[in-house]
């Protein structure tokens, strides 16, 4: 059987995908797990690693079943993409030496604060081109060196999300640049830096940091108790692959330098590819997929994310909690007349600020109903991405439309709210899963399917292009000021309901 086909595997927080893709980036079968969350303490965000690998090859070997008999050995290489940030640390047998935590974990905040007032701060921006957050590796690693000594003694390996599943795929320990730089390689030059890794106090981890290979290199192959668990073919090779927001970006065809691209899932990601590096605070630079470029990506985690705990709170139907529906976009548009009634802050998961924030609604009277409450909940997820977006805008040429993918893509209305909210185009494009067919893009390009990630032969078809309109322009203007006034009066009260987490 001719090898022709090329599988992308996307692991996000709470979901992973497995999507059989041709030579030409078009999805031919799919296959998708969940796994929960825990939160064993206030501010922890953590999973069990074993449930997430379990998780990936169950989703593989659905894909493989949908496409066919054999269909594994149709397979020429494996692509993988995962959630970036977070720990996933392994001992010398490369099993867990914890739980993974990932990237919505806030236990580090008050090491953060400590940074703050120190030249960790500063130095942190200069060489790395980012300052930490708390679910970032940096802090992680800090608040496990003062609070689980013992976890950093067992451990052999710091992992991310898809390098994890590498390991479980080929027992193969590697890392790929965009991962890589998400705390400890340095901006310009590329590579680990001890510099930084004194900086955090975390220099003796130096030899748990993996080898970093090219996004298109192959870096394993399947073993074959992962060929038997997923219906791979023992000996496929596996490429190193992405962050998930760079591999989305590949997927939509977004890798033009200073387009914008969005992405509106669980977090809030907005990015721009540079041909050098810009630092700001308000952003992340990291190095992107091809060598002499940089992705700044300015980012929250308050995107739809929101929606989903609206539904659920709600008690609205099952059906409607898995993304944004039809019924959900008529209920909001019969509500779209005048200006914005009622005021969302989408701060329920966090947000980009550094002062303490929540999620709020502002304005609600007796005769407004859950349509006026969805239509506020979708513009300030947007106004959270126009706040990202005018960062960016404010440091680099960003010009022409912006393509969207994530949750939001998938809504028409929600869509031309984010044309009307950043004044200018957004583009959708055909691709339903964005962050595997990247994934899928660089293994192709890894084994020659394809010439590189941006053959033509693999280009994204545009499904809806939304223009501004002057009338909505300016009812998301004025809503954008009084969503930001709001959030500056609001800061005391904020504080006050910051209440400290429970003592352990």
């Amino acid at each position: 059987m001719a090898r022709e086909l090329v599988l992308g595997v996307d692991a996000g927080h709470t979901l992973t995908k497995a999507v059989l893709f041709d030579g030409a980036g078009r999805a031919v079968a799919w296959g998708s797990g969940t796994l929960p969350l825990s939160t064993p303490h206030p501010r922890w965000v953590e999973r069990d690693m074993d449930d997430v690998w379990r998780t990936a090859y169950q989703a593989i070997a659905a894909c493989l079943a949908e496409a066919g008999p054999d269909a594994g050995r149709a397979v020429a290489a494996v692509g993988l993409a995962g959630h970036g940030d977070g720990l996933y640390a392994v001992d010398e047998r490369g099993r867990p030496v914890r739980a993974a935590i990932v990237a919505m974990d806030t236990r580090a905040e008050p090491l953060l604060q400590e940074w703050r007032s120190t030249p960790v701060w500063s130095d942190a921006m200069e060489l790395s081109g980012t300052v930490p957050f708390a679910g970032s590796p940096a802090a992680l690693l800090a608040w496990l060196t003062r609070h689980e000594p013992e976890v950093l003694q067992q451990t052999r390996w710091l992992l991310s999300c898809k390098d994890w599943l590498r390991l479980r795929l080929t027992g193969s320990v590697a890392t790929d640049p965009t991962d890589a730089s998400a705390s400890f390689t340095d901006m310009r030059r590329g590579g680990y830096s001890s510099e930084l890794l004194d900086l955090y106090g975390l220099g003796s981890l130096a030899d748990a940091l993996p080898p970093v290979l090219a996004c298109d290199a192959v870096s394993g192959t399947v073993s074959r108790e992962a060929a038997a668990l997923t219906g791979l073919t023992a000996g496929t090779p596996v490429v190193t692959g992405a962050h998930d927001v760079d591999a989305a970006v590949l997927g939509i065809g977004g890798t033009t330098p200073g387009e914008l691209c969005l992405i509106a899932g669980s977090f809030s990601i907005n990015q721009v590819i540079s041909e050098h590096p810009v630092v700001d605070p308000r952003w992340q630079v990291r190095h992107f997929v091809r060598p002499g470029q940089w992705m700044a990506m300015s980012t929250s985690p308050a995107s739809v994310a929101n929606l989903e705990w609206f539904l659920r709170v709600t008690g609205a139907p099952a059906e409607q909690r898995d993304g944004v529906h039809e019924a959900i976009g008529r209920e909001v548009e019969a509500h779209l007349g005048g200006p914005s009634q009622v005021l969302f802050h989408p701060f329920v998961y966090g947000s980009p600020h550094s002062h303490p924030t929540s999620g709020t609604f502002l304005g609600l009277r007796g005769w407004h109903g859950r349509g006026h409450l969805l239509r506020a909940l979708m513009e300030g997820v947007v106004l959270n991405h126009r706040w990202h977006v005018d960062a960016l805008c404010s440091k680099l040429p960003v010009s022409g439309a912006a393509r969207l993918t994530g949750g939001a893509g998938h809504s028409a209305v929600w869509s031309q709210m984010f044309a009307d909210a950043l004044r200018r185009p957004v583009v959708v494009t055909d691709v339903q899963e964005s962050a595997a067919r990247g994934a899928a893009l660089l293994a192709a390009t890894a084994v020659g399917l394809l010439d590189d990630v941006t053959d033509p032969r693999a280009g994204a078809a545009v499904l809806r292009r939304h223009e501004p309109q002057p009338n909505r322009v300016a009812v998301l203007d004025e809503a954008y000021q009084v969503y930001r006034e709001a959030m500056e009066a609001l800061v005391p009260v904020w504080s006050r309901l910051d209440a400290p987490p429970t003592a352990e």
